[in-house]
């Protein structure tokens, strides 16, 4: 069972029902969810819920390391034939598309990047800038289509270049078989209207900073880690690492967070509904009983 929406669309909430109900197992299909650093920021389920049904793949790495796609597919395999060894239905939650993609649709197997290639060229995306390198890798491959400020595309994309000698595009056509059989799994994607998923974000953004998610990404600030790392970028991190470095009042960061979690929230849809146009999209409060008439229950 696949299990996505836009951020703070009531995933968790769905999904734990539904474990409890069905003698489920909740896997993680979130990009930001696997740092074990950013429990509070990202809204990871509580210790009272992890205790309730197994969840795996929560806070399973640490932020300092350049989590992929083809890091989570690796993972997620065995945690699903372990959730179904055990009689458990696999239950994957979410709001990654490409997490997502890569499941049901496979994923080019683009080898590891190693790690002094990969720091030689964010040090000069840091120097240089992301248009200098853009107009580097589009000499050296002029099949991209990337824009000139997308940085972190723009240091993957060169990094393959440099370790492979091959353009992304070549190893996209080489790829990972899908995982899943998309044609036989359920696949829902939760849509709450507009005006309720804004005020979803909002309210969520203010649990969390009653939570504790300054001092949390005060703790992260402290490592001094690699500001193009994936987790320096979870929503409202940049923000409040803003506040924290006096750049800023602590309301102008909150504002700002919220006002790019609902921009964001827009671009998981639309990029849904294009790439992956076979699921199926369901209001919040109606999403139970479609999954239960689609399980026959």
């Amino acid at each position: 069972m696949l299990i996505a929406g836009p951020t703070a669309s009531g995933k968790s909430a769905l999904a734990l029902g539904l474990a409890e109900q069905i003698g489920g197992t909740v896997i993680n299909a979130d990009s930001m969810q696997v740092y074990r650093d950013l429990r509070v920021i990202t809204a990871r389920p509580t210790p009272d819920e992890e205790a309730k049904v197994p969840h795996r793949l929560y806070g399973h790495v640490d932020a300092a390391e350049n989590y992929s796609v083809g890091r989570w597919l690796a993972d997620v395999r065995p945690v699903v034939d372990e959730a179904r060894a055990a009689g458990r239905v696999p239950i994957l939650l979410g709001g990654t598309g490409l997490y997502f993609k890569a499941l049901t649709q496979g994923l080019a197997s683009v080898p590891p990047i190693p790690e002094d290639i990969r720091a030689s060229v964010r040090a000069r995306i840091e120097a240089e800038g992301p248009a200098v390198l853009h107009a580097e890798l589009s000499r050296l491959d002029p099949s991209t289509q990337l824009k000139p400020g997308d940085r972190t595309r723009i240091a993957r994309a060169l990094e393959v270049l440099e370790a492979t000698g091959r353009p992304l595009a070549e190893w996209h056509r080489e790829g990972l078989p899908p995982l899943i059989d998309a044609a036989n799994a359920i696949k829902v994607f939760l849509a709450p209207v507009r005006p309720e998923l804004r005020r979803r974000i909002d309210a969520r953004f203010d649990a969390m900073l009653a939570a504790g998610a300054v001092d949390e990404v005060r703790a992260l600030s402290r490592r001094k880690l690699d500001p193009l790392l994936p987790a320096m970028k979870a929503h409202g991190v940049p923000w409040i690492m803003g506040y924290l470095r006096g750049e800023m009042e602590l309301a102008t960061a909150i504002a700002g967070a919220k006002r790019d979690t609902r921009r964001y929230t827009k671009r998981q849809a639309t990029w849904f509904r294009h790439q992956l146009p076979d699921w199926s999209w369901a209001a919040p409060d109606s999403a139970v009983g479609e999954i239960r008439r689609a399980l026959g229950r």
